[in-house]
């Protein structure tokens, strides 16, 4: 190669690592920093391809009493527990799943039950969540409240519907202080729950 050759090879060059530099970018800006977990967006994104599985299971997961841990032991006790739920909560949805950070200490997962057992999962991950992060004393621990629905008992339902029913199944969860709550068939738990807790339409896209 001459260096005529060379010289034209150069603007090539420059451009290849351009475009290396804003895919990068890119990446980072869909990974939430703390977490390393998709961001609201980009779980929509990966989140409505799975859906496509039948054997799909759409999770919501809320940090409870995370206030009082902020609090009580300061905000660095609470990052390092909230990017424990998200290795936890990724782990648990496995490498064929997605696990997104909605905001806050909310945090929505859709994993494929291949083989009929997410129920037995889920109540595994409820206990190893209220485990201490890793590397802080035991005080820093809490319960994380789950709930989820299996998106073959809504065909057709989009992943906003699909989201709310599995909120409806968390704030039960939450309210009545134990495991995980799968998301019942037929009428929602309550009556008005979407509009309150419209935020997670939006992790759909859908406005609220």
């Amino acid at each position: 190669m001459n260096a005529v050759d060379l010289l034209a090879l150069v603007p090539l060059v420059g451009w290849a690592v351009h475009v290396a530099i804003l895919r990068r970018e890119l990446r980072r800006a869909r990974r939430d920093p703390l977490t390393g977990l998709w961001t609201r967006d980009a779980f929509t994104r990966n989140a409505r391809r799975l859906l496509r599985d039948k054997r799909a299971v759409v999770v919501l997961a809320d940090v409870d009493h995370f206030k009082q841990i902020n609090d009580t032991h300061g905000h660095a006790a609470g990052d390092a527990l909230l990017a424990s739920v998200a290795r936890r909560l990724a782990h648990a949805t496995g490498p064929d799943g997605v696990c997104g950070r909605l905001g806050g200490d909310e945090f929505a997962a859709v994993l494929l039950d291949k083989d009929g057992r997410a129920a037995d999962l889920l109540t595994l991950l409820h206990g190893v969540l209220a485990r201490p992060a890793e590397g802080q004393p035991a005080e820093v621990a809490t319960t994380v409240s789950l709930g989820w629905v299996r998106a073959a008992d809504h065909p057709g339902a989009d992943l906003s519907l699909l989201l709310g029913r599995a909120d409806e199944a968390m704030y039960e969860a939450k309210r009545a202080a134990h495991g995980p709550v799968r998301a019942p068939l037929g009428r929602r738990l309550w009556q008005g729950l979407t509009s309150r807790r419209s935020g997670r339409r939006d992790a759909a896209g859908v406005a609220a």
